[in-house]
C-alpha cells in the first residue's frame, strides 16, 4: 500500500498564484516540495478567485478594503480553521508578524515559520503606530513558541539570535531560471519595480538622482503605489517632467520578466530589505542591476556581479546611474556573472531540499 503523503498547512501566502516577494517564497516551495506533501493553502478573496490551483487546495476568506484588518481577520481565520475544522502534520507560516496566532497553533501542531523581514524596534511604513507596535510583538512571540523559525536574511537572523538568545535557522530564497530571449531591436529603457511601492522602496532617491542627472532614457515604474498615500503623492511630484511611464502592479509573472528582461538597466534602490525575490528574478533575466548596498544585497552579491551605491554617501546613486548609462557592457558582464551564481546556488531545486529536510525532521519526531 501506498504510504499516505504528509499533509501541510501554508498560512501567510495570501493566495496563488502568487504576487509578492514572501508569497512568492511559499508558491515556490510548494511546487518543489507536491510530490513529497499535500498543501493546502489559506487565502483571501482580495488575493485569489481559485479554490484549487495546479492541484493544490485553498481554503479562501472573505477579504476587506483595510489592509490592516484584512491581514488580522485572515490569520485568526486561518487559527481558528486549523484547531476546529482541520488536522494537518505540520503547519508552515509566514513573516515575522503572524507570531499571535503561534502560541494556540502550537496547542495541536508543530509550526515552522518564515521571516521575510524584521524590523526589530523600527516601524513598517504601510502600518499605523498601533499595528506596528502589535507586529512588533508578535515577531517575539514567533520566536518565542514556532518549532523552528527560519530566516531568510543572514543579517536578520544573526541580530534575533543576539538579542533573543534563540536559535533561527538561515535559508536564502531561490529562483527558477528563466528562459526569455533578449530583444535588441528595442528603444532603451530602465525599469523600477516592487510590488509594494512605498518609502523603503527607495524609488524617491532614483526619481531625484534622474532629475540631477537630466537623464532622458525612460524609467518604466512597475507595481502598486496605493498603499501609503502620502508617499504616493510624493512620488507623483518627483515624476513632473521626467520620462516616467507608471505601469501599475503587473500580477502575470510571464508579462513582467518580458519588460524587466528587454530592460538595459534595472534600479534596486531599496532602504531596507530581507532577501527580495524581486531582486533574484531580475538577475535570473540577466538583466543588469544597481543596487543600494545594503546588507541583504551584498550577502548574495558582490561588486563583479552588480553595481553597488551607498545610500549614505551624497549624490552617490547619481554618479553610479550615470556610470551604468554609459558603460553597458561592463553592465552586461557583471549580469551574467550575477546569473552564474545564481544557477549554481540558489535555484529553488537546491533551497527546497532545506526546507524538506526540515518538514521530515519534524513530522517524523
Amino acid at each position: 500500500m501506498e504510504n499516505k503523503k504528509p499533509h501541510i498547512a501554508v498560512i501567510g501566502l495570501k493566495g496563488l498564484p502568487a504576487f509578492g516577494g514572501a508569497a512568492t517564497v511559499g508558491e515556490n516551495l510548494i511546487d518543489q516540495l507536491k510530490n513529497d506533501y499535500n498543501f493546502t493553502v489559506y487565502s483571501l478573496s482580495t488575493h485569489t478567485k481559485g479554490e484549487s490551483i495546479d492541484g493544490i487546495k485553498q481554503i479562501v476568506f472573505n477579504g476587506c478594503k483595510n489592509t490592516t484588518i484584512n491581514t488580522f481577520l485572515y490569520y485568526i481565520k486561518s487559527l481558528f480553521h486549523c484547531l476546529f475544522f482541520a488536522k494537518y502534520d505540520l503547519i508552515h507560516l509566514h513573516h515575522a508578524e503572524s507570531g499571535f496566532i503561534t502560541p494556540l497553533l502550537r496547542l495541536k501542531y508543530k509550526v515552522v515559520v518564515t521571516f521575510h523581514g524584521v524590523f526589530f524596534d523600527k516601524s513598517d511604513p504601510k502600518f499605523g503606530y498601533s499595528a506596528n507596535k502589535f507586529f512588533r510583538w508578535s515577531e517575539k512571540l514567533n520566536i518565542k513558541y514556532a518549532s523552528i523559525v527560519i530566516s531568510v536574511s543572514k543579517t536578520d537572523a544573526n541580530n534575533c539570535n543576539l538579542k533573543y538568545n534563540t536559535n533561527i535557522q538561515y535559508i536564502p530564497n531561490g529562483i527558477t531560471i528563466q528562459n526569455i530571449g533578449k530583444n535588441v531591436f528595442i528603444e532603451s529603457y530602465m525599469v523600477f519595480a516592487a510590488s509594494r511601492i512605498y518609502e523603503i522602496k527607495g524609488l524617491h532617491l532614483l526619481l531625484e538622482a534622474i532629475r540631477n542627472n537630466r537623464v532622458n532614457q525612460k524609467l518604466f515604474i512597475i507595481g502598486d503605489l496605493n498603499h501609503v498615500p502620502a508617499y504616493k503623492k510624493k512620488i507623483e511630484l518627483l515624476a513632473r517632467g521626467l520620462n516616467v511611464t507608471f505601469i501599475g502592479l503587473i500580477k502575470n509573472k510571464q508579462e513582467l520578466f518580458k519588460i524587466i528582461n528587454d530592460a538595459n538597466l534595472f534600479i534596486f534602490p531599496s532602504l531596507f530589505e530581507a532577501m527580495s525575490m524581486m531582486l533574484l528574478e531580475v538577475v535570473s533575466l540577466k538583466t543588469p542591476v544597481l543596487a543600494s548596498k545594503i546588507p541583504a544585497n551584498t550577502e548574495i552579491f558582490n561588486d563583479q556581479e552588480m553595481l553597488f551605491f551607498e545610500l549614505e554617501k551624497e549624490n552617490e546613486l547619481q554618479k553610479k546611474l550615470s556610470f551604468a548609462l554609459t558603460n553597458p557592457e561592463e553592465m552586461k558582464i557583471k549580469a551574467e556573472k550575477a546569473f552564474q551564481k545564481l544557477n549554481e546556488k540558489y535555484t529553488w531545486e537546491i533551497i527546497s531540499l532545506k526546507y524538506n529536510s526540515i518538514y521530515k525532521n519534524l513530522i517524523s519526531n
